[in-house]
Parts: structure tokens; sequence; C-alpha cells
């Protein structure tokens, strides 16, 4: 059997020995993405024309979905995509607990600080806003969840580069300047060893006049950033008691800190 399979492996191409096809598989996918895209129900024929394929070559694989119910039949001759997707990414397990622990100390952090603040964690050259919450007396500055946000830029960007072994920030510094070459900075190591002796990065945005934005990292128990915890810190000219930056920044690392633990991490980190 082994000569069997190495007379097979010298027989293919370099290409074909790295990687391994998949023809069902993908075109699952494609169905699923071409129908997330669409913001209506789609024939079988607008499928496969989407797709640059034929009725006959999707139909056993749109009825394989819809038994699944990944996709539901709207009528005889039309598909929508169902909540399924959306219901597995929000039971993976990390994500899920970081929300489940994050949310409740968010909403008590803009409580007292009458500032909005979100959570996001890093995706393939970006950052991807996890949670929000809104400033509680109802103006403010905030993001809203699901929004991609830059990384090399943004406060939350850097401490989520920060905060990761030598590897990693190198991996993700070369998505993140792919994704925006434009954002590339020859000062970014320096920046990041600041932020890393300090704890968190505290600076005025260079994204919106006038806003000063404040990031701390959600350690895991290796000591590395499993996601950042933001305050866009805005000002209110008809607030005399307005909590200053520095009390913002205090009470934004201890919530960070109070998460991390919660989560098993954090131990002996310099946040709040």
């Amino acid at each position: 059997m082994t000569s069997e399979i190495d007379e097979l492996q010298s027989s293919m191409g370099e290409g074909e020995r790295r990687s391994y096809s998949a023809p069902a598989l993908e075109k699952g996918l494609d169905i699923l993405e071409i129908l997330c895209r669409s913001e209506r129900p789609m024939t079988q024929k607008e499928i496969a024309q989407g797709l640059g394929r034929t009725v006959g070559e999707i139909y056993r694989m749109v009825a394989c979905l819809v038994e699944r119910n990944y996709v539901s039949q709207v009528d005889d001759n039309t598909y929508i995509i169902t909540t399924k997707l959306y219901e597995l990414a929000h039971i993976n397990p990390p994500t899920h607990r970081l929300m489940f622990e994050a949310v409740p100390i968010m909403k008590r952090l803009a409580m007292e600080l009458d500032q909005s603040c979100h959570l996001t964690v890093y995706s393939q050259g970006k950052q991807v806003v996890l949670a929000k919450v809104d400033t509680p007396s109802g103006m403010g500055f905030s993001v809203r969840t699901g929004s991609e946000l830059d990384v090399l830029i943004s406060v939350s960007g850097r401490v989520l580069l920060a905060f990761q072994n030598e590897e990693t920030t190198k991996l993700w510094l070369e998505e993140s300047v792919q994704r925006k070459p434009e954002q590339s900075d020859p000062q970014i190591q320096a920046i990041l060893e600041s932020i890393r002796k300090i704890g968190f990065e505290s600076v005025p945005s260079v994204q919106v006049r006038g806003l000063y934005a404040v990031s701390f990292p959600i350690l895991d128990t290796q000591g590395h950033a499993m996601a950042a915890l933001t305050v866009p810190y805005s000002e209110r000219i008809d607030q005399n008691k307005r909590k200053s930056i520095p009390e913002v920044t205090a009470a934004l690392g201890a919530a960070a800190r109070n998460i991390s633990e919660r989560l098993g991490g954090g131990k002996g980190s310099t946040l709040g």
C-alpha cells in the first residue's frame, strides 16, 4: 500500500501535492455565498448563471443544502439562505464565552463613563466589531456591530498587534499592509513596543477629528490579545462634570483586566 501511495504522489504535479481539490464542497460553498449576497430569493437558474454553471450541476447540491436547513425553498423554484450559518457562528465556543463575559462589563463601563465602548477582534488584515454598547445618554460616537475597521491606524488594531508573539505580529502586519498599503508606517515597531510597555494605547484619533481613542487588550492565558476593548472618547461641551481622559483610561483598564481574568487570562498584566 505504501508503494502505491508513493507512486501516486510521484505522478502528481507540485501544485496537486500542495492541495487537494474538493469540487462538491466548493460548489456547495459557492451556492451558500451567492445566496448570502442576494437580497431576494433566487431560482436555480439564477444561481447557476451567477456561478457560471448549469442547473444540472447544482440541483443536487441545492437539494442537499435544503435538507440540511442551510437553504430554504420559498416556492417551487426559488431559494433563500436560512439563519443556520448565523446560528452556528454564534455558538463558536471562544467567541461565545468572550461575549458572555464582556458584554455585561461593557454595559457597566458605558454607564459609568457615559461613553460608548466596543470590542474588536483581528481577522485577515482588518478588525471586526463583535460587540458595542452605545452612550447611555444617547449622544456620542459609536461604531456598528459587524463593522470592519482598519488595523494600522487605529488604537484597537495596534493593541491587537502589540500583544501577540513575534511570528503572529509579523504575519498580521503583512496582512494589514497588503490590505491597506497606504497605511504602512516605518515607525510601527517602535509604536507597538511602546504599547507593550505601558499595556494600552491612548491617543487622539487619526480618523475622526475631535475624537480621542483609548484601547486595552483582552488577554488570554498566554498574555496574547484575543480582543481589544476600546472607548472612542468624545467631548461634550454642555457637561461640566464629564469624566476626564485619565479617568476613562483607568476605568477602561479595570474593565479590560476584569474581562481578561474572567476568561482565565491577564494574570500579572499591566492593565489598569
